[in-house]
């Protein structure tokens, strides 16, 4: 399963008000694991960045004078994407503006979901903790992913941060090996060592309730995981 995380940075909120695309930032998981291949470019608008989206994402006209534009990369950028699952934060902004520009410079291309899927992180953040804050900052917080170097936002960062938390997000333990690599039925462990069966004349082995006291306190722990970090599966 091959996904790509992905961001982007825009000259303001709306593309139908001209507003375009200035930094795309994706990151690959092939298996839900990072790969270490990332696609990163910054993009000449051909227009003027908003001050208030500068104050977001500190990109400056200056720093994109001398970048391609959209048209120029726009190759590059579909042949990394094509055929994975997007995750996103807020997916529908990404989305507009990249079919947007897709559809200004080069519209056999159309849609991005033509060639992809999408999760919306976002979506998925508030199914699973309704009524909480769920932006990337709060979301780095409640999963214990560093975010320390975000003082602005960037898209290639908030790409790499976003599929750390999504990984935590959707993941959990998927497959669990305490025998090593050893066939079933082996007469021997993963050491090499002769496994011995326990005699069937054996003392039984006591079994010691948990008492009221430890019970409570599991279920209020349990209950603490719950409103933090979703529903616990192991609730009696």
């Amino acid at each position: 399963m091959r996904q790509i995380v992905l961001d982007t940075e825009t000259t303001g909120l709306e593309p139908s008000q001209g507003h375009k695309i200035i930094e795309i930032g994706c990151v690959e998981l092939v298996n839900r694991k990072l790969t270490g291949r990332h696609y990163h470019q910054y993009i000449n608008p051909e227009r003027e960045v908003d001050a208030g989206a500068m104050e977001v994402h500190g990109i400056t006209n200056e720093m994109l004078a001398d970048k391609p534009v959209f048209a120029q990369i726009v190759e590059d950028f579909v042949a990394f994407v094509d055929g994975a699952e997007l995750v996103i934060h807020n997916a529908p902004f990404d989305i507009g503006f990249i079919d947007h520009e897709l559809k200004q410079w080069n519209a056999r291309f159309g849609s991005i979901t033509r060639r992809c899927g999408v999760i919306d992180s976002l979506v998925l953040a508030r199914s699973k903790h309704p009524g909480q804050k769920n932006n990337l900052d709060a979301l780095c917080k409640r999963y214990g992913v560093d975010n320390a170097q975000r003082e602005l936002h960037g898209a290639l960062l908030d790409a790499e941060i976003l599929a750390d938390v999504y990984l935590l997000m959707t993941g959990g333990q998927t497959a669990l090996s305490l025998g090593g690599s050893s066939s079933a039925g082996s007469g021997n462990d993963s050491s090499g060592q002769e496994r011995r069966p326990l005699s069937a004349q054996r003392t039984p082995t006591p079994v010691i309730r948990a008492s009221d006291e430890e019970l409570a306190a599991h279920r209020a722990k349990l209950e603490a995981i719950e409103k933090s970090a979703g529903q616990v599966l192991w609730q009696d």
